[in-house]
């Protein structure tokens, strides 16, 4: 099979490499960046485990070609905390028990980062619908919540 050179820039750096057209974007990060936090559930878009930032948005990156990514901005999990410190959402999901296995957590971080990026102050159901996309086997969802929340509070924003 032909393959095809992609460039991009992933959490901040300039990614340059030989794909098959048929290569995932997560398989790319994992395999060939070696960002092994973006972790891989159900590979059909249910889960949101993979989630990722593609130019600012949560997208799942099981659902989306390396090759279409081309030129793009992503952002992973290790992305989100540059100089190895805990960011205000990750800090958030420690504090109030917002996981549990782990195993969904990447999915969860990046998904309430783009969300609190647009909506820096939520409510409960906007939270819901915000991180809808994304599923855990282990928690009740309530640590979660309150993570979301202590985050958009820890980032500036007035609790709803």
């Amino acid at each position: 099979m032909s393959t095809h050179l992609v460039s991009m820039t992933v959490n901040g750096i300039e990614r340059h490499a030989r794909v098959e057209p048929r290569k995932t974007l997560a398989d790319f990060l994992r395999d060939d960046c070696r960002l092994t936090g973006t972790h891989l559930g159900c590979e059909h878009g249910v889960c949101g485990a993979c989630t990722v930032m593609i130019d600012g948005r949560a997208t799942r990156s099981c659902l989306v070609f390396a090759v279409q990514t081309e030129g793009g901005r992503v952002t992973t999990v290790e992305g989100l905390a540059p100089d190895g410190e805990l960011n205000p959402v990750q800090a958030a999901f420690e504090a109030e028990h917002g996981l549990q296995c782990g195993f969904c957590t990447p999915g969860f971080v990046v998904s309430a980062t783009a969300l609190l990026e647009r909506n820096p102050s939520p409510t409960d159901d906007e939270i819901r619908e915000g991180l809808s996309g994304n599923l855990c086997r282990c928690t009740g969802y309530q640590g979660i919540l309150r993570a979301v929340h202590r985050a958009a509070q820890s980032m500036g924003a007035r609790q709803s």
